[in-house]
């Protein structure tokens, strides 16, 4: 969530860091409770997030290797980003004969998701005016009122097959908030993105992108036509973005077993074996301060401190007696 690549300065790093610490103590502070609440009611007897996710079996992440940066896991973790994604489909019949007239210009396709179905007017006027003026034809599913600046060369729809869309062989560019479904479809179609994350994870996704040289990233809030021109100008007409596109695909595509194949594979194995507790780490049932070897940490500074105790008691005694004795021969 901190928007960061794996090739961070020294500032991302603290940057990194003021964010994990700022995230810990949120959940910790404000959710946790609610969750507890939450898992207690729904399983019926008390409990805690955390003891409900410290038995889970196996889990599944729903990004892989070509959007994420390499990092250690744990054998019961399996990456199955783009599951959902397949082939496209040939497209309605009406929807077809518009991205076919597009000619050699090709199409964009637009959508924010199905959670935005509408935006404030002087917002979808900048977008539509800024698609008005690219040569291409623009497909955008929104469920708003039609905007005033609404180009010849846009039409908007309540629904698009957007999988279709991007594995369409006319389609040029993709305009998305970077929710992972999407994210995944164009990585699978190789289509290089332009990206307006609106809330959650999708300002990481997007920045896991960009950090791919396959997207740029706009901000909603300060969103003008002249950057969404100028992004849509370049992400089309630079064949840099399409090639990181289409390495980004073939590395989706080149995997021994497809990600749905795998997650039906892990979820049969877990009810074959009535679980995988080989594969769960007994971290989960370790106490917070064996968890950081809090104890062993203190028992060895306690015989660090106990041995430095005694080197120096017997300096001392040493010292003393020494001095005893000269002072005897002295005398």
């Amino acid at each position: 969530m901190s928007e960061l690549s794996d090739q961070m300065t020294f500032m991302d790093r603290i940057k990194n860091i003021m964010y994990m610490l700022y995230f810990d103590f949120w959940f910790q502070t404000f959710d946790v409770k609610k969750w507890n609440q939450f898992y207690s009611e729904v399983l019926g007897r008390p409990t805690t997030i955390y003891e409900t996710m410290g038995k889970a079996d196996f889990w599944f992440i729903r990004t892989y290797w070509d959007l994420e940066f390499p990092r250690p896991f744990l054998p019961n973790f399996d990456f199955v980003g783009g599951l959902h994604c397949k082939p496209a489909k040939p497209l309605p019949k009406e929807m077809e004969e518009f991205v076919q007239s597009s000619g050699e210009n090709g199409i964009v396709v637009f959508s924010l998701g199905s959670m935005v179905s509408n935006m404030p007017e002087e917002k979808d006027n900048i977008i539509a005016f800024a698609l008005a003026q690219i040569p291409q034809k623009v497909i955008w599913r929104y469920e708003g009122r039609k905007p005033d600046k609404l180009g010849p060369n846009t039409r908007i729809y309540n629904w698009i097959p957007q999988n279709d869309l991007l594995g369409h062989p006319k389609t040029k560019a993709f305009i998305t908030h970077g929710g992972t479904n999407g994210i995944y479809e164009g990585i699978y179609h190789g289509i290089p993105m332009v990206g307006i994350p609106l809330f959650a994870d999708q300002a990481d996704n997007i920045a896991h992108v960009k950090a791919k040289g396959a997207a740029i990233r706009l901000e909603y809030r300060t969103l003008t036509s002249a950057d969404l021109l100028k992004a849509l100008r370049i992400v089309i007409n630079d064949p840099l973005y399409k090639e990181n596109a289409m390495k980004l695909s073939r590395i989706q595509h080149d995997q021994p077993v497809k990600p749905l194949d795998r997650a039906v594979f892990w979820i049969e194995f877990v009810m074959r074996h009535k679980g995988a507790k080989h594969l769960r780490v007994a971290a989960h049932d370790l106490s917070w301060f064996q968890y950081y070897s809090l104890e062993v940490i203190g028992f060895l500074l306690a015989c660090v401190a106990t041995g430095m105790f005694i080197i120096t008691k017997c300096c001392l005694f040493c010292f003393q007696m020494f001095f005893k004795t000269g002072k005897k021969k002295k005398e």
